[in-house]
């Protein structure tokens, strides 16, 4: 049975008793607006479609071009040449023919499971470590792409076009026990490539796994003033807390400058313009005005040869509408945010530490790009900084200015519904955690205190952190 309101409150007392915590906040009501997410752009579903639905405040007669993006983001494209020439151009080396294949619903992919013919929603990047020389590729990049395969592995291909590839994840576990015994078994994913389609890969070959991430708020992390942002890095750790945020600086194509990097999960991307059409290259093999050219490296020479779709396959208009629906996807409100045991789980995340990453909340910016988006006060729970996440979760490889065991926050928006979203509970960027707490045990380097915080929890209190990360 649940532990009783009164019950709760009492270990809450006696557990900050314990650790000394009277500049931490103890939370028994919720704050004024905290349902709304997203502000007034906060949708009120909290059903299988939650997460498709256009922000709550979009005017009717901009809903169109909102319905039309989708139509583009949803349905499948295909080979050319085609008489549908709207949609032509797929390929010729691709990981999924529509972009709602990898975010199932709009929501979170997941690890291919035993016996997949494709990985499909778990995406791998590849790239060979860089010397001095690689300078100026490192800066417009952020990687030095792998000879051969260049900076993504594709394991789908037209006919005529060899496959880069095929992934296989395969997982060994052990175990993480709480203070009152409580075990968590964890899985660590070994990636093989098999099927190599165009010789031996360079000796040195850095992999990173990487799903498809929800797609909902994205246009309000995009509006959160830069100013903002950086007022939480803290790179050198000045305040002494161990957590040492730190901006990534990325390149970008359309300005042609290195900025601030917000998206994806090491903050690679800067705009979700560039993000939308890079997924459109790098996963579907389609051209655009930003990235005009296939992703076929030397040794790809039928990849080169292939036809297209159109000089850029996917025209700006359409890039546009893409842009719109995207930026525009809705962040359903909380559930439950004056129950008691949401707030014990909210107080105890905060005594744990987890907010110094996952910053609560951000205004966004008065001049944002869309005016449904501008000045809303929003709960992402993230800083969009990187942070060194220890040994465990590092992935060796870097991307701009992060580094191989830095990954950037991840909203924590939308967390709870994601069962009933995409179906399944695989959490972090590989989707190795099965759980919530999985993906807590699994965190290490600047959240090794807040992890081992949480460690101590009885059961009782891990069920009040778990209620409250399922309320967002």
């Amino acid at each position: 049975m649940p532990a009783s309101p009164s019950r709760l409150l009492s270990l809450l007392a006696l557990s900050c008793a314990l650790a000394a915590c009277d500049q931490s906040p103890t939370f028994t009501a919720a704050e004024p607006g905290e349902a709304l997410s997203a502000g007034t752009a906060s949708v009120s579903r909290n059903d299988h479609n939650a997460f498709s639905l256009p922000s709550a405040n979009l005017k009717a007669e901009r809903r169109l071009d909102f319905s039309v993006g989708n139509s583009f983001f949803r349905s499948p494209w295909v080979i050319a040449p085609s008489t549908t020439t709207a949609r032509d151009g797929l390929g010729p080396l691709l990981n999924t023919n529509a972009c709602q294949n990898c975010h199932i619903r709009d929501g979170r992919g997941h690890p291919p499971e035993p016996g997949s013919v494709n990985a499909v929603s778990m995406l791998v990047r590849l790239s060979i470590p860089a010397g001095d020389v690689d300078a100026w590729i490192i800066e417009r990049q952020g990687v030095l792409p792998e000879p051969k395969y260049g900076a993504q592995l594709q394991d789908m291909a037209n006919p005529g076009v060899a496959p880069e590839g095929k992934v296989r994840v395969e997982y060994s576990t052990h175990n993480v026990q709480f203070a009152d015994g409580f075990n968590v078994e964890l899985r660590t994913p070994q990636l093989t490539i098999t099927q190599l389609g165009y010789g031996p890969m360079h000796p040195d070959t850095l992999f990173s796994a990487r799903i498809a991430p929800p797609m909902i708020g994205l246009g309000l992390l995009e509006a959160i003033p830069e100013s903002a942002i950086l007022a939480h890095a803290d790179p050198e750790d000045r305040d002494g807390d161990s957590i040492a945020g730190q901006p990534n600086w990325v390149w970008d194509d359309a300005q042609q400058k290195t900025v601030l990097g917000r998206f994806g999960w090491k903050a690679g991307q800067p705009t979700l313009n560039q993000q939308n059409a890079h997924a459109f290259a790098h996963d579907m093999g389609l051209t655009s005005s930003l990235v005009p050219k296939d992703q076929c490296t030397e040794a790809q020479t039928a990849c080169g040869q292939a036809p297209n779709g159109g000089e850029p396959e996917v025209s700006d208009n359409i890039m546009r509408l893409v842009l719109f629906y995207t930026r525009n996807l809705g962040v359903p409100t909380r559930r439950k945010v004056d129950d008691t045991e949401v707030l014990v789980g909210k107080t105890l995340f905060h005594r744990a530490g987890c907010q110094g990453c996952h910053t609560p909340s951000f205004v966004t910016a008065a001049d944002a790009a869309e005016p449904e988006l501008a000045n809303q006060t929003i709960r992402p729970y993230t800083d969009l900084l990187l942070h060194d996440m220890g040994d465990g979760l590092a992935d060796g490889r870097s991307e701009f200015r992060a580094n191989g065991r830095q990954w950037r926050t991840a909203p924590l928006w939308g967390i709870g519904l994601t069962k009933t979203i995409s179906g399944h509970n695989q959490f972090l960027h590989d989707g190795r955690a099965r759980n919530l707490l999985e993906a807590i045990a699994w965190h290490g380097g600047e959240a090794e205190a807040a992890k081992r915080h949480v460690l101590t929890f009885s059961s009782e209190e891990r069920a009040a952190l778990l209620a409250f990360l399922n309320s967002l």
